[in-house]
């Protein structure tokens, strides 16, 4: 690639990663996932409209698995541990005998209504079943739901794309010749129960080293802790076991574990996130071919209607019924079972795989995620206030988030008294520190103090600040110059320049 042909690639994705991330916003005010704008971009910009050509199916296969790693463990790191605690029995017969009822029934249903023979239809039933966190929680964060309903749906998504997966893997090496039910449970249970191992146990990993090992800059704990994540996911490919499952996992101990720099971590995995949804689905968008869409467009209609009003009903309704969950919630459960990402990158095996009918399967499988989630997001909250799950002025759970300094638009400042400097022995009121800095921890020998205006400083104590980035020069002015001639600084001349006055620039 030539410098000016690198120019002009790096431009027209500058442009569609702007347009991408003004669309979310637009989806955001419309209650859309925004996963529809996204896929728009990438079929306007492709072959049919502003003439971009992609179609490698090999490697929008690699590139779709690689962006799911990032997404599966941004949403690890982002899953609180003790929402999904009480529900994994549920979240975890539903992402398992869930998906294989779901996958039977738009089977037959496909088999039935489009005259596919079983194994296309096993594996079109198999690329729908999965459902997807994103599309369903871009939706539902706004709505005041119980808790219990939003945690089941999360970690159901969470957990309920790694058996698709394995399913899709194995119908499609084998369309012709469909293996054995026992071959297909085992599978499963192997690539399961070793990639669960290999994400709890190097998660495990990532936290003792995060914990001990001080890195030279802030930055890098977000890509250190993101970089156990890929390698879990990584490791448990290699070992043919699911690197799906790994990933998030590994994301769910990282993220529920006290290491340093929570918040930057948080927010890095959340803006990775984000970057790999977007190159997701414009590539997704660019991948196929618009002219092609209208003739998927009927059998779309026919096999998500069968997902929607049988598969996915029938589903929910045979793996809750042992956990006594209230009917309503059962309805909700199964009517936002959207479809997002997944099910479009599952597509795009059975092409690699050679199966003949797989680019129809791709435009099916198009097709119905689209109108599908046209149809069933708009409609979540209305159908939440239906069943009585929400009303309209209900009054919200208190949320508490911890919020980045720089979101405040604050800054943290930290001080250690060393031995000698004049700051021991002045109280905190004498410190004069220029409003609204504020000290607000000291931690001395190994326990914190909340700080009175009477609090005395010592030497070695480690003090807490916070203040704005204008006043943060005129702080750190005052600390040298009463570190340096002590509380009445100022009658001495000493103003805290970082240059030595002449008369004491011991700090």
């Amino acid at each position: 690639m030539t410098l000016p042909e690198l120019y002009t690639a790096l431009l027209g994705g500058g442009l569609v990663l702007l347009a991408s991330i003004a669309a979310a916003r637009i989806a955001h005010r419309a209650g859309l996932p925004s996963l529809l704008l996204f896929l728009a971009i990438g079929v306007l910009a492709g072959e049919d409209v502003l003439g971009v050509e992609f179609d490698d199916a090999q490697l929008a296969q690699s590139l779709g698995i690689a962006a799911l790693a990032v997404i599966l463990v941004e949403g690890g790191l982002t899953t609180t541990w003790a929402d999904v605690r009480r529900l994994l029995a549920p979240a975890g017969v539903l992402a398992t005998a869930g998906v294989a009822v779901s996958t039977v029934v738009t089977a037959t249903g496909a088999h039935l209504l489009l005259g596919m023979d079983w194994s296309l239809a096993l594996l079109l039933g198999a690329i729908v079943s999965s459902t997807d966190a994103a599309a369903v929680f871009a939706v539902l964060r706004s709505l005041p739901l119980p808790q219990k309903v939003t945690g089941l749906l999360e970690a159901e998504s969470g957990f309920n794309d790694a058996p698709t997966v394995i399913l899709v893997l194995v119908f499609s090496t084998a369309a012709a010749d469909l293996p054995h039910p026992v071959f297909i449970a085992g599978n499963v249970v192997y690539q399961l129960v070793v990639g669960g191992v290999l994400g709890l146990v190097l998660g495990w990993l990532g936290v003792v080293a995060l914990r001990r090992i001080a890195l030279p800059s802030t930055g890098l704990y977000p890509l250190a802790t993101a970089g156990f994540g890929i390698i879990a996911f990584a490791a448990a490919g290699a070992a043919n076991a699911s690197g799906i499952i790994a990933a998030y996992l590994s994301g769910l101990v990282l993220g529920n574990s006290r290491l340093p720099h929570r918040a930057a971590t948080r927010s890095f995995a959340e803006g990775a996130g984000w970057l790999a949804q977007i190159g997701l689905f414009v590539m997704l968008g660019l991948l196929v071919t618009p002219s092609e869409l209208p003739a998927a467009i009927l059998p779309a209609l026919g096999v998500g209607l069968v997902l929607l009003l049988v598969a996915r009903p029938a589903s929910v309704l045979v793996c809750l019924l042992p956990f006594r969950i209230p009917w309503r919630e059962q309805v909700f459960v199964s009517w936002a079972g959207l479809r997002g990402a997944v099910p479009i990158v599952l597509a795009t095996f059975p092409i690699v795989a050679g199966v003949p009918g797989a680019r129809d399967l791709l435009n099916i499988v198009f097709v119905l995620v689209v109108l599908f989630t046209l149809l069933q997001g708009p409609t979540l909250p209305a159908a939440a206030r239906w069943l009585g799950l929400t009303r309209p002025g209900a009054l919200r759970e208190v949320q508490v988030e911890t919020a980045p300094l720089d979101v405040l638009d604050a800054d943290l400042l930290t001080v250690t008294v060393p031995e000698g400097s004049r700051l021991a022995g002045v109280a905190v009121f004498e410190l004069r520190l220029p409003p609204p800095t504020v000290l607000t921890l000291i931690v001395r020998d190994g326990t914190t103090l909340a700080p009175r205006r009477e609090t005395v400083l010592r030497a070695g104590d480690e003090l807490l600040l916070i203040t704005t980035p204008a006043t943060r020069e005129a702080t750190e002015r005052r600390l040298r110059a009463v570190g340096r001639r002590g509380r009445l600084a100022h009658w001495f001349g000493e103003h805290g320049t970082l240059e030595p006055t002449g008369r004491d620039s011991a700090a």
